[in-house]
């Protein structure tokens, strides 16, 4: 199997990325499978422009795309991408679309067809704090999730896609008094353990990661 596994670059007046900085530090091959990075704009539109370039040189099993949720505790897969965008801050390139639909002929929202719920428990087994998140929000990072399900669906119809989030890096919560962080070596230990997980499984378990709110 074939994965890409995108990040995007530094966005929101940070320094870094702690998203592209894990991607950046994840293997070259899992299991004897190959796993590509590709780096990707903090852009409506411009970022998923930039991973069907790549597409169209070669065929993927799996996309996966990370992204950066700072305030979060843990590492968390994404379950369904919603097409809208209503930006609460500008992209890279100054752009705040307000309540603005993603595809005018897409679905109101695409679930994910990885194994999310496996990739949760596999990371815990692992030590590494994570849980599963039903919503991505409606930045760039919603964004290129519910762009990646629609070209899947239209384009790469054997082609599966997804969106982890990871937290805030240390470095950046130097200046953000009680706000969480994790390593970047324990988001690739999580990464890893995700990625092993979709490479093994089709189908997801049925076990409770539901919330009440």
């Amino acid at each position: 199997m074939k994965i890409l596994v995108t990040a995007f670059d530094p966005f929101g007046g940070e320094e870094v990325n702690p998203a592209l900085q894990a991607v950046q530090q994840l293997p070259d091959t899992l299991e004897g499978h190959h796993i590509d990075k590709l780096e990707i704009p903090t852009v409506f539109h411009k970022s998923i422009e930039v991973i069907l370039e790549r597409l169209a040189q070669t065929d993927y099993d799996i996309v996966l795309a990370v992204g950066q949720a700072g305030g979060r505790y843990d590492i968390t897969p994404e379950r369904v991408a919603i097409n809208v965008d209503d930006a609460r801050i500008p992209d890279n390139d100054g752009q705040q679309p307000i309540d603005q639909l993603i595809q005018q002929d897409g679905p109101p929202a695409y679930f994910t067809a990885l194994p999310v719920k496996r990739m949760v428990e596999a990371m815990q087994k692992e030590g590494v704090p994570a849980s599963l998140s039903n919503s991505a929000g409606t930045f760039v990072c919603n964004h290129i999730m519910y762009q990646l399900a629609y070209e899947a669906e239209h384009h790469y119809p054997k082609m599966k896609t997804g969106f982890i989030h990871v937290p805030f890096a240390p470095s950046q919560v130097v200046d953000k008094p009680g706000k969480p962080s994790m390593s970047i070596e324990l988001m690739v230990k999580g990464l890893t353990a995700a990625i092993k997980v979709c490479l093994n499984y089709d189908t997801d378990v049925a076990t409770v990661h539901g919330t009440t709110h």
